[in-house]
């Protein structure tokens, strides 16, 4: 028999990074950051060459008083050139707020879980797309330019639901795209996610949606964020949720340990040769300063306790 030649799959040449430790990470964890700190943490990771950042989210203090003063951080990270601020929002009042500060984008969080969507949003996934609908059209009335990200959590399974069917999870995306919003993503809110699923996944919603896909979101509660990471940049997707740390995680999934690490997911990208733009020594000059802040609350994460192989010590890890 002839020799088969196996052709690895394309790969990305380069990769974005969006930094949710300011909002998904500290949501999760009982210490209040102050704002000066909050502010360093923006400043640090544009330094380290983040160009993407969740900043916070517009819900009533009372709720989350860890992301009170989002409006004061946005402002802040608004000032520093070709970066990117981003604000999730989980109602109209939020995103009202977030235009009139002139975000560039909010996301907004569409449960493809029942459950979930009612005990996180206290409405049915049906009516969120409802009220998604509504922002989208007070957006356009008012002129405003902030785009619109749905992100599809429970997208993999939920911890109050269990099995979340595919079907849904696609009807959902048709739902808000037909509405008109700019941009969906797909998130494994509680980590039961794993590559094969999120290859099959990937693929029927990119049917769908297309180059309107534009984020994924994976959670390393069982261990395999990264893997994770690797099935859907095989599919070709560039832009990638992670935290600093590895902190944060979903109240509704107890024992969960957060999401992918940022430094340990751009170690692996430049690994494999692909860009990121940022800098690792200053990437975990951050993680020490943010285990600082949060000193007592669980951090995560690999490649801060090992640090870089020797075969990549004399390489700087940004491109």
């Amino acid at each position: 028999m002839p020799a088969t030649t196996f052709s690895p799959p394309a790969l990305p040449a380069r990769v974005t990074i969006r930094e949710m430790g300011l909002r998904d990470g500290l949501q999760s964890v009982a210490t209040i950051v102050p704002t000066a700190a909050k502010l360093q943490w923006v400043r640090d990771a544009y330094d380290a060459g983040e160009r993407e950042i969740e900043v916070g989210s517009f819900v009533p203090p009372k709720l989350l008083p860890q992301l009170a003063d989002t409006a004061e951080v946005l402002a802040f990270a608004q000032t520093l050139p070709g970066l990117r601020a981003t604000v999730l929002v989980p109602n109209l009042k939020g995103a009202m707020r977030a235009m009139e500060a002139d975000a560039e984008m909010m996301l907004l969080p569409l449960s493809a879980s029942h459950a979930h969507s009612l005990a996180n949003l206290r409405k049915a996934p049906d009516d969120v797309v409802a009220e998604i609908a509504n922002i989208r059209a007070e957006r356009d009335a008012s002129g405003k330019r902030t785009r619109i990200e749905v992100g599809i959590s429970t997208a993999f399974g939920c911890t109050l639901q269990g099995r979340v069917e595919p079907a849904e999870v696609v009807r959902l995306v048709q739902a808000v795209l037909d509405e008109g919003v700019d941009a969906v993503s797909l998130a494994d809110t509680v980590g039961y996610a794993d590559p094969a699923m999120v290859s099959s996944l990937f693929e029927r919603v990119l049917r769908v949606a297309g180059d309107k896909l534009v984020a994924a979101h994976f959670h390393d509660t069982r261990g395999l964020g990264l893997a994770n990471c690797y099935a859907a940049l095989q599919l070709g997707m560039t832009r990638f949720d992670a935290c600093t740390a590895g902190i944060g995680g979903c109240p509704h999934a107890p024992g969960a340990s957060g999401n992918v690490a940022t430094e340990d997911l751009a170690y692996m990208l430049h690994s494999m040769g692909i860009e990121t733009g940022l800098d690792f020594d200053k990437l975990l000059a951050l993680r020490a300063k943010v285990a600082q802040w949060l000193e007592g609350e669980p951090t995560h994460g690999t490649i801060w306790k090992t640090g870089l192989p020797r075969t990549m010590q004399r390489e700087a890890l940004h491109g």
